[in-house]
């Protein structure tokens, strides 16, 4: 069986994905930033409706994974908070100013988090070396790694994915993700042999607000009056066409 993790960005998606069949979901905010670590109220309700495992992204910010020692201080302080909520696990990845592993601050969350498993997110892509980088991680002891294989998407770092799956051995598991779609997790499947997949399947939804203001903007977004969300039928048909 190919199993489907779900990048929630919200308790609503969180309980899409549950609904849609998937086994984990990696529970973030600011999807469009990349992922940062949601509320304590988000979570904690996220515990308490869900029964597939829940693992918080630790990420004090978007942008590069080059923390400074305060941004360092509060990914601790986050994953206390995980904890204590019984999370399942978490996603961290924090990397050098050279592009290497960040070995020794990767290795103090990883044993603050204990007993939580440990998911090791796309800063990997972003490492000067993709092969010393997957050993770096075995040797960490991370769970699995969500990859592109350093590309655009899944689907352009497929064969990339392929070799880090080869290297891997079975010693770590390797999570393509990024552009996962229904229209191309078959060829993606077909190239890699993955047995795990990440992916958002989200949609947008239109806000109901009657009065909108056209003189101002909120944020950055060009539609402010629309927001993403995971799609319960977008899981169902990822996962019968994985399985398929």
């Amino acid at each position: 069986m190919i199993q489907m993790e779900v990048c929630a960005n919200s308790l609503p998606s969180a309980l899409a994905a549950q609904e849609g069949g998937a086994v984990r979901v990696e529970f973030c905010d600011n999807l469009p930033e990349g992922g940062t670590t949601p509320s304590y109220a988000q979570l904690k309700l996220a515990k308490e409706l869900l029964h597939i495992l829940v693992y918080p992204i630790i990420r004090p910010r978007g942008g590069d994974f080059l923390y400074s020692d305060l941004e360092f201080l509060l990914m601790k302080e986050d994953i206390k908070m995980c904890k204590s909520l019984n999370c399942d696990g978490i996603v961290i990845g924090i990397l050098n100013a050279d592009g290497s592993i960040d070995k020794a601050r990767c290795a103090e969350l990883i044993n603050l988090a204990k007993p939580m498993k440990i998911t090791f997110h796309r800063a990997f892509d972003m490492c000067n070396d993709l092969e010393k980088g997957l050993e770096d991680l075995i040797e960490l002891g991370c769970e699995r790694v969500l990859t592109s294989g350093a590309a655009a998407s899944a689907l352009a770092g497929a064969q990339q994915i392929k070799a880090l799956i080869k290297q891997a051995a079975g010693r770590i598991i390797i999570m393509p993700g990024a552009g996962v779609k229904i229209t191309n997790i078959a060829e993606i499947i077909r190239i890699t042999g993955a047995t795990e997949f990440h992916a958002s399947a989200k949609h947008a939804v239109k806000s109901k607000m009657e009065f909108r203001n056209p003189n101002l903007s909120m944020g950055t977004s060009e539609d402010e009056f629309s927001y993403d969300l995971t799609d319960v039928n977008t899981v169902k048909n990822l996962i019968q066409l994985a399985n398929a």
